[in-house]
């Protein structure tokens, strides 16, 4: 069994966008109830760690946004921008969730996890450089990914974003360098409007941006063939020394948000195959962060799936998380038809061997 990380922590519970908000604390309480569940909780760890610094925060973000989202403590309601809403304790928790990667990125530097799966809020891959977005305050795993850079002196980093919505914050922050890949499956055209098949990075970075826009109705077996054919085959030519995943569970079958069909079986496959080849190229290091997901069900159980695989053990929650030898057999060998990913293929292919 590997040593898998959770962060978690009360205070990602009081970041309230409203009463009204899809983005609830509830997406949360319903993963934390599970694992305070003796037979789950008790497979992984739980890491004390703390909120980061302005500094940090700036590896990524101007400091006028950082002031904008400073000044939101203690007031009950603001508006970053018309879906971005923030309460008392939003700044501590978008602080205290960057905290969470960094410090997950730490211990799997020297060896102390095999992996992690931070379970916070606010979520983050849309913030850009000067604006918070899309419920995003902060973006986390780009803040991450350059501290990473910095103070550990990697120079290879795969994102890997699988969330309904694109990750424009995500994708912005590194368009024009080879030193991490983005890599983006989702919903389009839809919020935000960008992660079009052309949009492929420039100047250093081009060709280091892949975008697979889908328009909705996939599920296991096309996200199955996607990794298959396009994110298994790039990430072995790029060998990143670390691997990090925007995980959306908005592309789960009955989120209201999304039009996606996969289920907790695509989630635990998509993991799977990417803990894989984390142990074949990077020593298996790999940080998972939840991004969307508003589907209760859909977040409950996409969690155990993913955090079933992580630390390589079935999970005996009663809920299908865990995925079947036959599953796992008929994913392994997708043939489905899938004409968006065909297309993207055929974008990739210009850069790398497909």
């Amino acid at each position: 069994m590997r040593k898998t990380a959770i962060y978690r922590d009360r205070l990602f519970l009081q970041h309230q966008p409203g009463y009204d908000h899809p983005e609830t604390p509830e997406r949360l309480q319903v993963i934390y109830d599970e694992l305070d569940k003796e037979p789950i909780g008790r497979h992984f760890l739980y890491p004390a760690f703390e909120p980061v610094s302005d500094d940090i925060l700036t590896l990524n973000h101007s400091e006028k946004l950082v002031k904008r989202i400073a000044a939101t403590k203690g007031r009950d309601h603001d508006y970053l921008d018309a879906d971005t809403r923030t309460s008392a304790e939003s700044w501590e928790a978008a602080r205290l969730a960057v905290g969470a990667l960094i410090d997950g990125i730490t211990r799997l530097d020297n060896g102390e996890i095999d992996n992690a799966f931070c379970l916070i809020r606010p979520p983050g891959h849309h913030a850009e450089k000067d604006q918070s977005m899309g419920f995003c305050l902060f973006n986390n795993i780009a803040i991450a990914a350059r501290w990473a850079q910095k103070e550990l002196g990697l120079k290879k980093i795969m994102i890997i974003d699988w969330d309904l919505h694109h990750g424009n914050g995500t994708q912005h922050s590194f368009y024009d360098t080879d030193r991490v890949l983005y890599l983006s499956s989702h919903q389009f055209p839809y919020y935000p409007g960008t992660g079009a098949l052309l949009e492929q990075g420039s100047g250093a970075g081009d060709g280091f941006t892949i975008n697979i826009p889908l328009p909705g109705g996939q599920g296991d077996l096309e996200f199955a063939r996607i990794y298959n054919e396009l994110v298994l085959p790039v990430t072995r030519q790029y060998k990143p020394e670390l691997i990090l995943i925007s995980c959306g569970f908005d592309i789960y079958k009955d989120d209201p948000l999304g039009a996606m069909e996969v289920t907790s079986d695509g989630f635990a496959w998509m993991t799977r195959q990417l803990i894989n080849i984390a142990d074949e190229i990077c020593e298996g290091k790999l940080l998972v962060t939840l991004e969307g997901g508003y589907n209760l069900t859909g977040m409950r159980d996409g969690a155990l799936a993913v955090l079933a695989e992580l630390c390589g053990k079935r999970l005996d929650c009663g809920y299908p998380v865990n995925l079947s030898s036959e599953k796992a057999q008929t994913l392994a060998s997708a043939d489905v038809g899938c004409s968006p990913l065909d297309q993207a293929l055929q974008i990739a292919g210009n850069y790398w061997k497909l």
